[in-house]
Formats: structure tokens, C-alpha cells, sequence
């Protein structure tokens, strides 16, 4: 098969580019390289990727239509999975407008494309972050969504709204899937626990939000991938529909399904944060401080469709997860250095 993966140059993309191509797939990757975080992670992500005959890098903005179109016209790709974006929770309150133009303009753009080539799958990179201050747990699919607190969440639920119209009218068999606090080795380095092992080996101490009260369903890298590699050969239609309406998302207007990636085991920060002292073999100097703005308290994934569609749910655990970052860190950090 011959994917097209926008943000391979991104944690995300980078690990699924990787696990495609040593798959025997194509994949032409697409890719901004944006300064938002340390731009020397991501060429180490695509050098690697260079590694493979199969991989065809283009670098420029999914804003730029022109570019974006010349490169899916070139590729003609079979599945197109996007998951470039302007990330980041925090980052949205001091430079919204990035989200604007990327998540929503950007998105925009791989919608036009999916239609004009007739893709056989279109697959996007939504968030848990819809759910917002969601009080019932596990959050599932079917959950009203719709009061998010983030503009980030926001601009992910704008491209889930504007996918299901091109689904509906173009007969795009899409798939939306949203992630929950995806770690691992090449995250990274705004997330907690590169922010976490990187200062805990300089001897600064880590700032801990929320008082440490808060608690998130961590998915390792591994497990996120091998749920889009599955999920991709689910192409939604009625075939496939599963018999559980409590569950289900498959729209009845359209090819469209929403489906969530996480375990469903939450854990708290505080337990999170001895995981990563056992890992380094070192405490930590904590900083306790409130729940930012914008902050959720919990969350937490129903696996439930996921499961019923692929059999499968992600399963690694937080000590075994943490531990591989951890080897990996103290691998790779010299060359991230500036």
C-alpha cells in the first residue's frame, strides 16, 4: 500500500512512518518542520526515516495548497492518515491563531485532496482533549462533546465536524481517532515526561500541576500505533458496523466513525511521577503548583469500539513504557543538544 502521512517528522508520525515501512508499505511523508519545538528531533526523525528506500520526504506547510496538492497528486496514495497539527494544550492560549490556520485551514486542505483523489481511507489525528470537563467516565465516543476548554480542542473538533460534511457529501470513507496522552520514545520535549526526566537528571526540580490531584490515561506509542495500523483496514461503512449502539459511532449519513485510542487505566500524576523516579532511580525535587487554565482533572478512554472493531486495545504498562523513554533519553540527548 502507499500511505501519505502528514507530521512525519512529529513523534507520532515518525513512529507510524516507521512501523508502515518496515511493514513493505510506501510512504510519502509531508511535514512543515515547525520551530514550535526543538527543530534538530525532528531531522534525527527523518534521518531515520531515510534510512528506508520506500519513504519520500516533502517538506512544506499544509497551508500551502499548492504544495500539499502537487505532493498527494504525485503520491496518489491509497490511505491518507493526517496527523500534522499545531499540538500542544498550553501552547493554544498564547498563540491561538497557529491552531487556526493548521488544525482547521490545514485540515481544510486534506479534505479537499481526500475528495479530489479519491482516497480509499482518510484517517485524522483528533484528541481527548473534545471531551473536555466531561463528569462521566470512561469517556466514550458517543459522549456529547461539545464544550471544549481549549482552543486546541476546539480546532479537533472543527476538523471532526467539516470530515463528517465531506464524508457525507463525497463519500470519503473516514475514520477520526482521538488520542490520550501518547508517551514514548522521540516524544516530545513540551510533554511531562521528557519535561520530567530531563530536569530530574539536571537536579531541577519538575512543577507538578494540579496539585498532583490530577490523573490521565497514558498510551504508549507502540500500542497508538498498532491501533492505526488495524484501524486503517477498517474502512467504515455498514458492513462493518458493530451491533452495540452504545458504542458505535458510524454515522448514518455518512462513512464516518469516531473512535477512541487509549487503554482505559488511568493513573494519577503522583504515581506517574514515582514511576519516573523509579526509572531514573532518583527523586525528584518537587514543585507543587495549580491547575493551569485550561487543564482538565481526568481523563480517561472507553476501548470499548476500538476492541470491538480491531480486537485489540493498547496494554503496555506505565513502568514498561517509561523505562523505554527513559533508555532512550539518555541515548539520544547529547545530540539534542543545541
Amino acid at each position: 500500500m502507499h500511505y501519505f502521512i502528514t507530521g512525519t517528522a512529529g513523534f507520532i508520525g515518525f513512529h507510524l512512518a516507521r512501523r508502515l515501512l518496515q511493514d513493505g508499505h510506501r510512504v510519502t511523508g509531508f511535514d512543515g518542520l515547525t520551530p514550535y519545538y526543538n527543530v534538530k528531533l525532528k531531522h534525527m526523525r527523518h534521518a531515520a526515516l531515510a534510512q528506508f528506500p520506500a519513504f519520500k520526504p516533502v517538506i512544506a506547510m499544509l497551508e500551502d495548497q499548492k504544495a500539499l496538492a502537487g505532493a498527494v497528486g504525485e503520491a496518489k496514495p491509497d490511505i491518507l492518515i493526517h496527523l500534522a497539527a499545531q499540538a500542544g494544550v498550553r501552547y493554544s492560549l498564547e498563540n491561538p491563531r497557529a491552531y487556526l490556520s493548521s488544525n482547521v485551514e490545514g485540515s481544510w486542505n486534506i479534505l479537499e485532496l481526500s475528495e479530489r483523489h479519491k482516497v480509499q481511507h482518510l484517517m485524522l489525528a483528533s484528541t481527548s482533549s473534545i471531551y473536555g470537563g466531561n463528569p462521566s467516565v470512561p469517556f466514550r465516543e458517543t459522549d456529547r462533546a461539545d464544550e471544549p476548554l481549549t482552543i486546541y480542542a476546539a480546532t479537533k473538533k472543527s476538523m471532526e465536524l467539516m470530515a463528517h460534511s465531506y464524508a457525507h457529501l463525497y463519500k470519503v470513507p473516514t475514520t477520526a481517532f482521538r488520542f490520550f496522552t501518547v508517551y514514548g520514545p522521540w516524544g516530545r520535549p513540551d510533554m511531562a515526561l521528557f519535561k520530567f526526566v530531563k530536569s530530574m537528571l539536571e537536579d531541577q526540580p519538575i512543577e507538578i500541576y494540579g496539585e498532583g490531584k490530577m490523573s490521565r490515561d497514558f498510551t504508549y506509542i507502540d500500542d497508538l500505533v498498532e491501533a492505526i495500523v488495524r484501524l486503517s483496514a477498517v474502512v467504515p461503512s455498514e458492513e462493518n458496523r458493530v451491533a452495540d449502539e452504545k458504542v458505535e459511532t458510524l454515522s448514518h449519513q455518512a462513512p464516518f466513525r469516531v473512535v477512541n485510542i487509549g487503554g482505559g487505566q488511568p493513573v494519577s500524576l503522583m504515581d506517574f511521577v514515582e514511576t519516573v523516579e523509579k526509572a531514573l532511580g532518583k527523586p525528584a525535587q518537587r514543585k507543587m503548583l495549580p491547575m493551569q487554565k485550561g487543564d482538565v482533572p481526568r481523563t480517561f478512554a472507553s476501548p470499548d469500539l476500538l476492541a470491538a472493531l480491531t480486537g485489540y486495545k493498547p496494554d503496555t504498562t506505565l513502568e514498561t513504557g517509561v523505562r523505554a523513554f527513559v533508555e532512550w533519553y539518555l541515548e539520544a540527548r547529547r545530540e539534542l543538544e543545541p
